[in-house]
């Protein structure tokens, strides 16, 4: 199979592979005060130090957490329930039209279950957020908003946010910003101090580590109310039992991961277009979507995922072009893997202006670690053929 998909989900790295199982074979609470227990916090402890100094934190602003959506959750309520219980005129939420569904889904419940007013932030026609629209939205509601959520890098057309900048706006009206860093870690240079953020979410199975282990860096000064309550764990903002073993894997992935940015940006970014200028070679009227290849850089970084291409084939539905590609083993998506078999057009590509048509007919594409130049070679193979079979199939349906 040829894999594409790693913004899904991407293979674990063999560090930290060997780091889980190594860790497997011991036993210990960290909560316990026995010599085991002792040990295991020992090891969790040097792990967030690792974690903290691959993405420029202080080891005491990682809480460990079971991935992005707990991390996106914690983030975005806890911090409205913190901001509204210090000052009940902060019920105002502010969120970006292109959020994963992990920080959509958590602002549309607190609006409809807590009374929270939302307020969507506008993308333009790349899926960028500009701090002017920021800007212009909390001087508008400058004593009601609790907090702001824009993503770092778009998780489906790969668009990267000024992070640093759109913290500058919202602490102009003292109001804190989080940013889901899901897609960022590992593949951009991310640092946490000077970014600016008052809290950043990662996950592990993105960048070469575990599923079901990630963390919210949050800064000390920021108040967070938990979702979760029980013993106390993670300065009081995040109780439960400490996975060890995920947590040292996690900390070796992160470690290689961001280690390896440099080579990897180059690497992924010379395949991604590569792969682009070939597709568009085989179906001249697919278009990209998101940022242009050579768009200036954001902030120090690229402006755009170095291993996303997502494209709009006309004429043709999305489901019909992956389940054809997938017959000719090559694995992509429609967009998020986790809205994925939803009959509906991408909310990222409709809030960019995107026509439905061309939004139903769009492919992610996105390499990672393991993705080589054959890669690249058999989806181009594939998709002249796959294109035209989709499109007669929508016409005679």
């Amino acid at each position: 199979m040829t894999y594409l998909d790693h913004a899904a989900t991407t293979p674990m790295l063999p560090v930290a592979v060997a780091r889980y199982s190594e860790a497997l074979g011991r036993v210990g609470n960290p909560s316990s005060l026995h010599t085991a227990g002792r040990r295991a916090r020992k090891d969790v402890e040097e792990a967030r130090e690792s974690i903290a100094g691959a993405v420029g934190a202080l080891p005491t602003e990682v809480v460990l957490a079971t991935g992005g959506t707990e991390a996106d959750n914690l983030a975005v309520k806890g911090i409205y329930w913190a901001r509204r219980e210090a000052d009940p005129r902060h019920t105002g939420v502010v969120v970006s039209a292109v959020e994963h569904h992990a920080v959509l889904d958590a602002a549309e419940w607190l609006a409809e279950h807590e009374g929270a007013t939302l307020h969507v932030l506008g993308v333009d026609e790349t899926g960028r957020v500009h701090p002017s629209a920021l800007r212009e939205l909390l001087a508008a509601h400058a004593d009601e908003i609790a907090v702001v959520s824009v993503m770092w890098a778009n998780n489906e057309v790969g668009s990267v946010n000024d992070v640093r900048a759109l913290a500058d706006v919202a602490h102009e009206f003292d109001v804190p910003l989080h940013t889901d860093a899901v897609q960022a870690v590992g593949s951009l240079p991310v640092d946490f101090a000077t970014s600016g953020a008052d809290a950043l979410s990662l996950t592990g199975h993105k960048l070469g580590g575990p599923v079901g282990v990630g963390a919210l860096l949050l800064r000390r000064d920021a108040s967070c109310m938990p979702l979760l309550h029980g013993g106390g764990q993670e300065r009081d903002v995040r109780s439960g039992t400490l996975d060890v073993a995920g947590t040292l894997s996690l900390a070796a992935a992160v470690h290689a991961a961001v280690d390896d940015v440099p080579r990897r940006t180059v690497e992924l970014a010379g395949l991604r277009d590569d792969l682009v200028a070939r597709l568009v070679a085989e179906v001249p009227d697919a278009t990209l979507n998101g940022v242009p290849l050579d768009a200036a850089p954001v902030a120090g970084g690229p402006a755009r995922l170095p291993g996303n291409a997502h494209l709009s084939f006309p004429g043709c539905e999305g489901d019909s072009l992956l389940m054809l590609l997938d017959a000719h083993e090559i694995e992509c998506s429609t967009g998020s893997a986790c809205t994925a078999g939803v009959a509906r057009p991408s909310h990222v590509l409709l809030a960019m202006g995107v026509e439905e048509a061309a939004a139903r007919g769009s492919l992610r594409f996105s390499l990672g670690h393991s993705s080589t130049a054959a890669d690249v070679d058999a989806a181009v193979a594939a998709i002249g053929p796959v294109v035209e079979r989709a499109r007669g199939a929508l016409a005679r349906s």
